[in-house]
């Protein structure tokens, strides 16, 4: 049995991942309360037949200062009970979920008693700590739409169904900001910038012109070779420690050129290898 653990800010998309979940033939509960969830991972665990194999739950702030403490000793619980569990953290900027909430109308759940929506966040962020610091995933959706974000849950539920390590690289512009949900990131700046020649500014790292530009110099080669060697030492390291989902993120200043052609180097390099399951996101151009 499957069991997935779902949480995350108010409008970060926590409730777009639970539906992407159903879809992908989960069994789903939301807004569980945390003083439930043992008792719905002992349902689970009974023998007998079932008519799903796997299920997602997801759990907010509501459930309590005390209870939400408790988290990591309950998911040490579950694991030693013998479920298959991961947990999975959405995140977003601040001011990204203020303007969601803005938009939508909606109230934060924590502010039916009168606190302000910028409090209510950063208290949320407090209390759900004890589970994002134990989240086997985390996604920030700041700069994602909700098919970009039901993708991203889609292909990485589905490339982690056979147990292997998932591996993301994800390309991203330094003036966009870095993404929060990043386990390594990289720095290319250093790099020469194809952005400084008219006509390769409105391409990508993925057209020709721009590969040839970045190849004629031997720092990208050289730089190219460092991640690849590094990674291709650590990242085993990573998966046997048990890691479902790994995260690498590569950023120039755009997020178009320099980044977008390490990131698709990288990947295709780790595709030919023993890991099969890979999943490439640039995040200034999908």
């Amino acid at each position: 049995m499957k069991l997935l653990i779902v949480s995350g800010l108010s409008g970060s998309g926590k409730t777009v991942a639970l539906h992407t979940l159903e879809d992908e033939d989960f069994y789903c509960i939301d807004n569980l309360h945390m003083g439930l969830l043992p008792a719905f991972v002992e349902q689970l665990a009974s023998p007998g037949p079932k008519l799903y194999d796997k299920a997602a739950v997801g759990i907010d702030a509501r459930s309590g200062v005390d209870d939400l403490a408790r988290f990591p000793e309950i998911v040490d619980n579950i694991k030693f009970s013998g479920l298959d569990v991961e947990v999975i953290f959405l995140q977003a900027a601040i001011e990204v979920l203020i303007s969601r909430f803005s938009e939508t109308r909606r109230r934060h759940p924590l502010t039916r008693k009168g606190m302000p929506l910028v409090e209510a966040i950063h208290l949320e962020r407090s209390l759900l700590e004890a589970i994002a610091s134990r989240a086997d995933l985390k996604i920030d959706t700041t700069r994602m739409n909700v098919h970009q974000l039901r993708a991203l849950v889609s292909e990485r539920v589905r490339t982690s169904a056979n147990s292997a390590l998932s591996l993301l690289f994800q390309s991203f512009g330094y003036k966009h900001g870095v993404p929060t949900d990043s386990d390594f990131v990289f720095d290319v700046r250093c790099l020469p910038n194809p952005h400084w020649q008219p006509e390769l500014r409105p391409l990508t790292g993925r057209d020709a012109k721009i590969v040839e530009f970045l190849c004629v110099h031997a720092d990208t080669e050289d730089m190219f070779l460092a991640l690849r060697d590094f990674l291709v030492r650590w990242v085993p390291r990573f998966e046997a420690d048990n890691r479902s989902y790994l995260s690498v993120s590569i950023g120039c200043t755009g997020g178009r050129h320099r980044s977008v052609y390490l990131v698709e180097r990288l990947a295709d390099h780790f595709k030919q290898s023993r890991f099969e399951n890979i999943t490439v996101r640039h995040r200034e151009l999908d």
